[in-house]
């Protein structure tokens, strides 16, 4: 999640698994979300209404696409989810109140898992902005309409500064191509493209941080989390498990817990223990990038517990 915005505290967040059975679909629209768009929603100029309902098939041109026109925010729910139903209304009136200034597009997770995983999504509601093509800032769970407000306007008043952004540049073509698999939830198609990328050029950080996370997806997405966990419980400086719960940490949108984690078992370890969470430590950095507000403390404290 490169280049965030600053998270926020994570408040009622629903974990997507284990799960309830979902019930049958809510009486509306097709592919509505909670509370449906509202109806008459404005329209962002020329680019189409400012709320959208998103699947894998779409995701491309109504998320990557746009986003180079406008911030587009994207809702992470689920029938089931209570704390879904609270923030889905908060999010559309917004929307709608802002007149396009960033268009919301919203994505049934029950429906399109592939979504939900390639964005890194662990609880819901989760909801990320993407600007360029590029996840910037996002937060987890039912949080004040307030709060909402202030974090959208963050995301608005930063937008014209972030590399890439909606008056920038479309990205290379290797990037591109990363992205749309990325969105497919085709983690080895995105590996392979944000390769090529890096062998054009070496130093492009948006290929390094694609890759770096897709890295993290896929030691995420093999986890056993409740078990890791209970491991990590009956002994807190279990190595193999400090390091898979930093992952799930991070993935959950709470870098900081996860790096304090990893730089206290840094200073409690020694050799090939601590070589390798050092390592692992820096692979989380370079996943979420410099502009992560968690990194540059946490790089000062990996360096104290180091030296």
């Amino acid at each position: 999640m490169p280049d965030t915005l600053g998270g926020l505290r994570l408040a009622g967040a629903v974990p997507l698994d284990p799960k309830p059975a979902p019930p049958p679909p809510p009486v509306g629209r097709p592919g509505a979300g909670p509370a449906g768009a509202p109806a008459g929603a404005p329209t962002a100029g020329a680019t189409g209404p400012v709320v959208v309902d998103v699947t894998e098939e779409t995701f491309n041109d109504e998320v990557v696409g746009r986003s180079m026109e406008v911030p587009v925010v994207l809702d992470f729910w689920a029938s089931w989810c209570g704390p879904c139903k609270q923030l889905s209304p908060v999010l559309e009136r917004l929307a709608a109140a802002d007149g396009g200034r960033w268009v919301l597009a919203k994505v049934d997770v029950d429906a399109n898992p592939g979504l939900a995983q390639a964005a890194g999504v662990q609880g819901i509601p989760a909801v990320k902005a993407v600007v360029g093509g590029r996840i910037v800032g996002e937060f987890t769970g039912a949080i004040p309409e307030r709060e909402v407000r202030g974090w959208l306007d963050q995301l608005l008043s930063a937008v014209g500064e972030l590399p890439g952004g909606p008056a920038g540049a479309a990205p290379p073509p290797h990037l591109a191509e990363a992205h749309d698999a990325m969105a497919r939830g085709d983690l080895d198609a995105a590996a392979t493209a944000f390769q090529a990328q890096l062998a054009e050029t070496p130093a492009d950080p948006d290929a390094a941080i694609g890759l770096a996370q897709v890295e993290l997806l896929r030691r995420v997405s093999g986890y056993d989390a409740g078990w890791l966990r209970q491991r990590l419980a009956a002994d807190p400086y279990d190595v193999e498990a400090g390091l898979a719960v930093a992952d799930l940490t991070v993935a959950q949108g709470d870098p900081a817990t996860a790096f304090s984690r990893l730089v206290e078992l840094v200073r409690r370890t020694s050799g090939e223990d601590r070589e390798k969470v050092r390592a692992h430590l820096v692979g989380l950095f370079q996943a979420l990038g410099d502009g992560e507000p968690a990194v540059a403390p946490a790089r000062r404290a990996l360096a104290a517990a180091l030296f």
